[in-house]
C-alpha cells in the first residue's frame, strides 16, 4: 500500500503493535492492502482515552473495508469475507 492518500483510508483496528501487525499480516495475506498508523502519542498525552483513540491503527483502503472487518471478527473463516 505505497503512494495512498492516507485521507482515503480506514482504520479497521485500534490496539497494541503486535496485535495490529499480526492483524495486518492476515489482511495482505488475504489479499487485502493494508497499512499501521502510529498513534501512540495520544498514550502519552492522556492515558486516560479510550484505545480507539491511541494505539497502532490498521487502516485498509475504503473497498476493502467490510472484507477486513469481516476477517478480524472471523479469522478461522476467511472465504466468508
Amino acid at each position: 500500500m505505497k503512494n495512498q492518500d492516507q485521507s482515503r483510508l480506514v482504520a479497521v483496528f485500534s490496539g497494541q503493535r503486535m496485535e495490529a501487525e499480526i492483524i495486518k499480516g492476515m489482511l495482505e495475506a488475504n489479499g487485502i492492502p493494508a497499512m499501521l498508523k502510529d498513534e501512540s502519542i495520544g498514550g502519552i498525552i492522556s492515558p486516560y482515552l479510550s484505545a480507539e483513540y491511541r494505539g497502532i491503527k490498521v487502516l485498509v483502503n475504503p473497498e476493502d473495508e467490510a472484507a477486513a472487518r469481516q476477517l478480524i471478527q472471523n479469522p478461522d473463516n476467511p472465504a466468508e469475507t
